[in-house]
Order: structure tokens, then C-alpha cells, then sequence
């Protein structure tokens, strides 16, 4: 059986000229935009949704998660990424902390 979709909206948005004249050769644009903003809707950060700017209840929500985890850089591939200072220093065989 087929997914049932809901009610399709329209969403509108500006675009320079240097925009209108690279999507021009574009086929469906209408998807080509669906799918770019579905990408990067995916890739947003979780706490700010991409605004790059916390509220002060997010930011003192992440400032307690901080407490305990740090941003690393990868030693491999050089991505930054969070990682558990706890499970890092029992992996390490530092004492449990209560």
C-alpha cells in the first residue's frame, strides 16, 4: 500500500540572478530545491537548527553537557565531534566517579 501524503504547502523564496541563471538548466527545480534543503535541514546542529546562536536555555543546558564532554578533532579524518571525557578517562583506567 502506498504512504498516504499529507496536504502539500507552497513555500516561495528570493533568489538573485546569478541563482535564477545556475538553476536554469536544472529540470525540476521544484525537486532539485526539496532535496538541497532536506540535505542541509539534515546536517543542521541539533541544539541551534543551523541559526548558530543557543538560547540561554540551551546554552545552560549545553554548558552542563560540557561539563563532562569536550569537542575533539578527530586524529584520522580531522572532523570536530563530542566525545565523553568520563567513558574516556574509565577506558583509561582512572577510578569511576560516583
Amino acid at each position: 500500500m502506498a504512504a498516504k501524503r499529507g496536504k502539500q504547502e507552497i513555500i516561495t523564496f528570493k533568489g538573485d540572478a546569478s541563482l535564477v541563471e545556475a538553476m536554469k538548466g536544472v529540470p525540476n527545480r521544484s525537486e532539485f530545491i526539496r532535496a538541497a534543503v532536506l540535505a542541509a535541514l539534515d546536517g543542521a546542529c541539533p541544539l541551534c537548527k543551523g541559526t548558530g546562536i543557543l538560547t540561554p536555555d540551551q546554552r545552560r543546558h549545553w554548558q552542563a553537557f560540557a561539563a563532562d564532554h569536550a569537542v575533539k578533532e578527530c586524529g584520522e579524518c580531522h572532523a570536530l565531534h563530542v566525545v565523553c571525557a568520563r567513558r574516556s578517562a574509565q577506558r583509561a583506567g582512572a577510578p569511576r566517579h560516583p
